[in-house]
């Protein structure tokens, strides 16, 4: 009996991958923990064979809280103290996302590769000048797109995509909305600072549809963005939307926002829509709505064979770290090319530059309305 290739058992390599170097062999350390992403980020390094020697931040308090998540980390009296020891050889940060290009440019110029949280950079300025400092220094500056990276139904379909599962993909829809939560820093809310919701939270929609349409140049057509429910910070987002055409001829449309309500079990109800030659498929990554016992990670795919529920938790793992490691020691690029990162970070730029703004306000029947 012949098996489909939409057969998930196909694509099983487990759910943490084996290490790729062994103890000592990778040193790595941690700077700038504004966002706590920068403890997935670490945890996943280190699941792939990585050793955490440093950890520095500004704010004592911050690098004690990370201590203490990691026992084994040095609390480093300074940042010149981790990028003076040549035995590190890279560092993970997440600092305010303005600050992040000129704080990667320090650590390629001082010998290291560069693991930045997502949004990588707020300006066209700050490209020019990481591009510069990545040839000039032959380092590396990586990026935690983690709403794919960090996803086994994002890391699964783009293994079926590239089977082709689908065929050639010629349209994709993501929608990514995220809890606002009850607490954030004052960056947060300042436009300078945080670049943008297209800019922010946009970037992880802008990486996956250059991923997964093959696209190595893309298109901003439109883009907008408003603030509809935080008229105590004006120069904050809450919406944004934009529609991208790629080289290929393939389109994007994707919308972000900051309006997902408390009775969701997940942080956001992230989804992606992707339609190809020869079928299409809807990724929900972290919930099944009103299904509790369901859990995300679930691809839903039609093709001209069938249509069927894939449940991809425990099926791929997460091996962009692995080999983000290898290229490091290797000079090869088989997690991520550089060329990839820069285009994806330049895009999301182009969308805030470009975006419509909103100014949304309520007439007399309490309906919204924009100047």
């Amino acid at each position: 009996m012949s098996v489909s290739r939409t057969d998930a058992a196909l694509y099983m390599h487990g759910t943490k991958p084996s290490p790729v170097v062994g103890p000592g062999e990778f040193v790595i350390a941690a700077a700038a923990l504004e966002h706590s992403h920068i403890y997935g980020m670490v945890s996943s390094l280190l699941e792939a064979g990585a050793t955490l020697k440093y950890v520095w931040d500004p704010d004592p308090e911050k690098a004690a809280a990370f201590a203490g998540s990691f026992p084994q980390v040095t609390v480093a009296d300074s940042l010149e103290r981790i990028l003076d020891d040549p035995a590190v050889a890279l560092v993970a940060a997440a600092g305010v996302p303005n600050e992040r290009a000129a704080l990667g440019i320090r650590v390629m110029d001082a010998g290291k590769h560069y693991f930045v949280d997502k949004t990588p950079l707020t300006t066209l300025g700050q490209l020019a000048d990481v591009k510069t400092a990545a040839a000039r220094t032959g380092k590396r500056y990586f990026c935690y797109f983690g709403e794919r990276l960090c996803s086994e139904a994002g890391i699964l379909a783009g293994y079926m995509i590239m089977d082709g599962v689908i065929g050639d993909v010629i349209q994709m829809i993501g929608t990514g909305p995220h809890r606002h939560g009850k607490s954030r820093p004052d960056w947060f809310y300042r436009r300078e600072q945080y670049g943008g919701i297209l800019c922010d939270i946009g970037s992880h929609q802008i990486e996956q549809f250059l991923y997964y349409t093959k696209n190595t140049d893309a298109a901003v057509i439109s883009s907008k963005v408003g603030n509809y429910t935080y008229p105590d910070k004006p120069e904050f987002e809450d919406f944004g939307d934009a529609t991208l055409v790629g080289a290929n001829g393939a389109t994007d449309y994707f919308r972000v926002d900051w309006h997902t309500p408390d009775g969701l079990r997940a942080w956001g109800d992230g989804r992606v829509f992707i339609v190809g030659t020869k079928g299409y498929m809807e990724l929900r990554k972290y919930t099944s709505l009103a299904h509790p016992d369901e859990k995300g990670n679930q691809i839903f795919l039609v093709t001209d064979r069938e249509e069927t529920q894939i449940d991809a938790n425990g099926v791929t793992g997460y091996p962009f770290f692995g080999q983000m490691i290898l290229d490091c020691l290797n000079g090869t690029e088989t997690a991520m090319t550089q060329a990839h990162i820069f285009k994806a970070a330049e895009l999301c730029v182009r969308c805030q530059m470009q975006a419509l703004h909103i100014r949304p306000h309520k007439n007399e029947a309490g309906m919204f309305c924009a100047e």
